[in-house]
């Protein structure tokens, strides 16, 4: 594999701006997780053993190679695999359109069926689509079409390589491929209800062939703790990893955080921080909600409101303080920072009045803007009227298998939970894919 990417490199790097073959760019969905990245590496790995064809076969993740850090699951697999980021190519490296005018851009689709329609324009060099998601596309005699409702799309890439070319298959693609298949499946676990026959049968499949591949066990756990480790990460990383964006009245950033508040309130120059993201990406407020947990693996969710503007500040803070639908029992702690108010939630009743994930707050915090645009309260609570303003920066899209949109920690983090856990994550990024 890794020569395989290195001539990938080497080919773009020379042939970019030059008349001649082209390349058949093996594309995954911009959420670019662990299933996506594997698909795009192995399915242009076997084009690249198996197609009769001039064009080069070039696995494309779809995101900017600066946004890869924030997949830190994709990042820990590469290295358990020993492959370095480095031989990746990443979207922002490659001009799709230059290549679709020149005439030398085919394109095959993994782990998602359409374009965006920001990508609709290249629709026109679909050649070819291998997904897991409910479909979308339109027929076409001239881009078949593999989407089967399994519960990892590296199972139909698997099926596809074993069927038509098993010897193209080491150990070091059969453990991308596992991998992936065993973490979108929850360990392979039937009370998760996404693993199906098909992906029991390829993933036994590797087993047999590979018998030296990591247990089951082991490896989901293994990518479940790297889904959560933000210790590799800066303050801006840390934002953007689990980040949703609201625009009304202001910009505000809902972002969630894998750390004690305590934690991240300490780190150093963090208004300063906190500042400049809200500057390079045009936000007038951050709310910062995080997760961690006790040594009874109780979860703790806190809370905390940043804005320069401290009319902003103290608005958004007392409409979630006084916010009765969900309420969400909002307890003030101590904040080092005087820009930064900080809370505990305080859970009331255990059965009846679980901690308020993001999805319960981002309803409350529309509710607010609304209001606020109602009341014509505009001016001098936003950024943009400060004397500097800087030019607003593309906020990379949050990753699609988002861990936190309905609260699946809300009844801690028993020794099994992790089944139950990434079953409720797996179906949030479904529908949010579908």
């Amino acid at each position: 594999m890794e020569a395989f990417l290195s001539s990938c490199r080497r080919a773009v790097q020379v042939n970019r701006d030059q008349a001649g073959s082209g390349f058949h760019v093996v594309l995954g969905n911009e959420a670019c997780d662990v299933d996506s990245m594997v698909c795009a590496l192995t399915y242009a790995y076997f084009l690249s053993k198996t197609a009769q064809s001039e064009m080069l076969a070039l696995p494309l993740l779809n995101i900017r190679q600066s946004d890869l850090p924030l997949r830190s699951d994709n990042v820990f697999l590469l290295r358990q695999v020993g492959l370095s980021p480095d031989l990746l190519l990443f979207r922002d490296q490659i001009d799709l359109r230059a290549l679709q005018r020149a005439g030398r851009l085919r394109l095959t689709l993994v782990d998602h069926n359409v374009l965006p329609s920001s990508d609709g324009d290249l629709e026109e060099v679909v050649v070819e689509v291998i997904d897991h998601h409910h479909l979308e596309r339109e027929p076409s005699p001239s881009c078949p079409v593999t989407v089967e409702t399994v519960g990892s799309c590296a199972t139909l890439v698997t099926e596809r390589i074993i069927q038509k070319a098993p010897e193209i298959l080491d150990q070091q693609a059969a453990q991308l491929l596992y991998a992936a298949v065993v973490l979108d499946c929850v360990n392979m676990a039937p009370a998760a209800g996404k693993v199906t026959p098909k992906d029991s049968q390829f993933a036994a499949a590797l087993e047999s062939r590979f018998p030296a591949l990591p247990p089951r066990g082991a490896l989901f756990q293994s990518l479940q703790d790297a889904k959560f480790d933000v210790s590799g990460l800066n303050t801006e990383q840390m934002l953007l990893k689990d980040m949703k964006s609201v625009s009304g009245s202001l910009n505000l950033a809902v972002s969630v955080l894998y750390i004690n508040l305590q934690d991240f309130l300490q780190r150093a120059e963090l208004e300063a921080e906190l500042s400049a993201f809200c500057l390079k990406f045009g936000f007038d407020l951050l709310l910062m909600m995080t997760i961690s947990f006790t040594e009874n693996k109780e979860p703790i969710r806190e809370l905390a409101v940043f804005s320069h503007s401290a009319t902003c500040r103290e608005e958004v803070s007392l409409y979630l303080e006084q916010a009765h639908s969900p309420a969400l029992n909002l307890c003030p702690i101590s904040s080092p920072h005087p820009r930064i108010r900080s809370y505990q939630q305080v859970r009331l009743c255990r059965k009846g009045n679980s901690l308020a994930s993001r999805k319960k707050v981002l309803p409350i915090v529309k509710d607010f803007l609304k209001e606020r645009e109602g009341d014509g309260c505009l001016g001098d609570g936003r950024l943009g009227d400060m004397e500097e303003e800087e030019e607003e920066s593309r906020v990379p899209p949050t990753p699609m298998n988002s861990l936190v949109e309905g609260c699946p920690l809300d009844d801690g983090l028993p020794p099994i939970s992790a089944h139950d856990l990434e079953e409720k994550f797996s179906k949030m990024a479904d529908r949010t894919a579908d």
